[in-house]
């Protein structure tokens, strides 16, 4: 029970940042927050995504591309240019470790106005970090774990982030239903999505690109946006349009 406790806990708080600052504050900038708060969500985002921790400014680059060129060939990661999901997720790494370590020319539109933070965008992208992470879930795993199959789960934990996203741009972009024409393939995989936590409203998404609710019918649930309204009107956050 303690190990399936830490693997969803593990699950939706990685999930979570991802979508809260590194997609919907450093792509889009959906909000704006105060320097000092931008920090407390930046080492929240480094501990809770651990040995998978996304650096923010490789992460907005490479979302931008995605939007310019949504289903196209100058997409990063769009699944109709692969055999599999494995393949995808193998380009999408080797770009994302391009715009991370800046050996690849971007156009000027998908540069700046990203959150920086360069002590722990070193740390967190170290190799050193991502192993110490990878130990401290290991030795919780030897701890508390009482049947051998939950060590299947390490890997899963190990590479969080990318598996996060693997999903939301396979399935967001090959299942589900649409309700706006984008010129793309997008479409929204299910209408309640709790387990990707909004992001598989794809098809809202790419119609709305900067809006913080990615639900737009009345059954579409986005379980992150009561958060950030919350936060907004906490005064934690402030919403760039409160709606």
């Amino acid at each position: 029970m303690i190990i399936l406790i830490f693997f969803i806990a593990h699950w939706f708080l990685s999930l979570f940042f991802q979508t809260f600052f590194q997609h919907r504050y450093a792509s889009h900038r959906m909000f704006t927050t105060s320097k000092g708060w931008e920090r407390v969500f930046y080492l929240m985002a480094y501990f809770f995504e651990g040995a998978s921790f996304l650096n923010p400014r490789a992460y907005a680059t490479m979302h931008r591309e995605h939007h310019a060129y949504s289903d196209t060939a100058k997409d990063p990661h769009s699944p109709h240019f692969f055999t599999d999901i494995f393949q995808m997720m193998k380009a999408t790494i080797l770009t994302f470790g391009d715009h991370l370590k800046k050996t690849k020319d971007i156009e000027a539109r998908f540069a700046g106005n990203y959150p920086e933070w360069p002590f722990i965008d070193r740390i967190g992208s170290s190799l050193l970090s991502r192993l110490l992470f990878s130990v401290a879930y290991t030795c919780f795993y030897i701890a508390f774990a009482t049947h051998w199959w939950m060590f299947l789960l390490l890997p899963i934990h190990f590479m969080m982030g990318p598996i996060h996203g693997a999903i939301v741009n396979w399935c967001g972009h090959k299942y589900g239903y649409t309700n706006f024409d984008n010129k793309d393939k997008s479409k929204n995989t299910t209408p309640f999505d709790f387990l990707m936590l909004g992001e598989l409203f794809q098809n809202n998404h790419h119609k709305h690109p900067n809006s913080a609710n990615f639900g737009k019918r009345w059954f579409e649930i986005d379980p992150v946006y009561p958060v950030m309204k919350l936060m907004h009107w906490m005064r934690i956050i402030k919403l760039r349009k409160a709606y």
